[in-house]
Formats: C-alpha cells, sequence, structure tokens
C-alpha cells in the first residue's frame, strides 16, 4: 500500500463550527440591531423620569407637564426682592390712587352697594405676586407689603388699609393653595382674583358699610368679587407682556409661554 493510502481522508468541514465564523462577520450588524432593540424595551418599559411622575398613554415614556411641576417650598433670595420690589411698587401706586383719583371717581358710586367696583386695583398684587413668584405665601406677601407700602405714605383709611391687604392677600393665596400651588393659566388668576375680590367685599361689608341691609350687602360683595375677576384678567395679561421682555427670566412664569 502506498503512503497515499495511508493518508487520512479528508473530513468535510463541521458545519458548526463553521457557523461562527459566518456569524463573525456580520456581528457588528448584528450586534447594533440587538443593541437597539434593547435599548428600545427598556424606553419602552421605564416609567420614571428625572422630574415628570405622568407617563405617556401608548409607550409609557416620561411626559413633562409644566402644570404639575412640584412646588419648590423654599424661597430664594431671588423671590423675596423681586416680590418685595412688586409690593412697594403697587404701593406707591396705591398711595396716588387712594390719595388723589379713587377721591375723585368714587363721588357717583359711594352711596351705592357698587362702589366696589373701582377696587381692581387694590387686589392685583396679590395676584401678580402668586403667578410670578409661584410658591406658598407669595400672594399674601405682596399684598400685604403693597398695602403697607400704601398705608406709609399716608391714607384717608389709616390702618385698615393693613387689614384689608390681609384679608385679600390671604383670599387670593387660598385660591392658589387650593390647586396645590399647580395652576398658573387663566383660570387659576381669574379664581385666585374673585377670591381677593370676595375677601375685599366681605371684610369691607363688616367694617366699612355695616349699615347696609342685606340685600346691599350681597351686591356689595358681588361687585367685589366682580373686581376681582378684573383683577385676576389685568394681571394675567401683565404677567404675559412682563414675560416677553425677559424680566422674569429668573422665574417659571418667564419661561412658560403658554400654560393651560
Amino acid at each position: 500500500m502506498s503512503h497515499a493510502d495511508n493518508a487520512p481522508t479528508p473530513q468535510p468541514a463541521d458545519e458548526s463550527a463553521a457557523e461562527p465564523a459566518g456569524q463573525s462577520a456580520t456581528a457588528p450588524a448584528d450586534g447594533r440591531a440587538g443593541g437597539e432593540a434593547r435599548a428600545d424595551a427598556v424606553r419602552a418599559t421605564d416609567t420614571t423620569g428625572p422630574s415628570t411622575g405622568t407617563t405617556g398613554p401608548a409607550t409609557g415614556t416620561a411626559v413633562r407637564d409644566p402644570r404639575r411641576r412640584p412646588l419648590r417650598p423654599r424661597w430664594r433670595t431671588v423671590d423675596i426682592v423681586v416680590a418685595s420690589v412688586l409690593g412697594v411698587a403697587f404701593g406707591l401706586l396705591f398711595a396716588a390712587w387712594n390719595n388723589f383719583i379713587y377721591p375723585a371717581i368714587s363721588l357717583p358710586s359711594d352711596t351705592t352697594p357698587f362702589s366696589p367696583i373701582l377696587g381692581s386695583i387694590w387686589l392685583m398684587p396679590a395676584v401678580i405676586g402668586g403667578l410670578v413668584i409661584r410658591r406658598a405665601g407669595a400672594a399674601l406677601y405682596t399684598e400685604v407689603v403693597a398695602a403697607t407700602t400704601s398705608m406709609l405714605f399716608g391714607s384717608v383709611w389709616g390702618l385698615s388699609v393693613f387689614m384689608s391687604g390681609l384679608w385679600q392677600g390671604l383670599g387670593a393665596e387660598l385660591v392658589f393653595a387650593a390647586f396645590a400651588y399647580r395652576r398658573w393659566g387663566i383660570p387659576g388668576a381669574l379664581l385666585a382674583g374673585a377670591g381677593a375680590g370676595l375677601a375685599m367685599g366681605v371684610n369691607q361689608s363688616i367694617v366699612s358699610v355695616p349699615w347696609y341691609d342685606t340685600g346691599w350687602k350681597i351686591a356689595y360683595i358681588l361687585s367685589a368679587v366682580a373686581a376681582g375677576v378684573a383683577a385676576g384678567v389685568l394681571s394675567w395679561l401683565l404677567v404675559r407682556a412682563l414675560a416677553r421682555t425677559g424680566v422674569l427670566a429668573p422665574f417659571p412664569s418667564g419661561r412658560v409661554q403658554r400654560e393651560i
């Protein structure tokens, strides 16, 4: 027998051994596709977000809702400064209004239950303070600062101005609190103004016009609520205008252009 006869017979290549080699040629593409599939699966099952708490309807991914931004409990220095500036500015406006403008334009309505209609300006600091600062106590603080400032410049109503500011600010503050300090659109502004107006009407019907009968007192309070609604609209428009100028950039009210 020759050496050729003794040579080992060639065996067919093992298919199982060849298979990894075939896979190695396509491994980058398959690995990339597998990685994308795994990433998609993670995104589909991920229901948490860095600062959201709400999930999308179909994919389950987190969706940011600016109306439900959590309240920051602590006031920053810029919050205190801006709320104080707003309060003082409105206090100076109150002083001019109370001493010069209001006495001249209120004469026709002084003896009627509709005189609170002219009081919208007194309710605006509470609404604006809440809309701009967006922290617990901002509406009350801004209104009280405004009332105190106007009282220091002299007022025909004396110390009662401070109590009026306290009640009016509290009326708006309670409305913002009822919405958990998360509603800053036009409905929230209207209701906060109405709350401030209701507080003004009830307080003044007891302190300023106690001789009114029940019917007139109801008309007086409703007039104050109407003034509050007007103050809410004006305050919301003013905050929107300020936001467009960029002066409210440090605040969420300056970054969110539209909220429903």
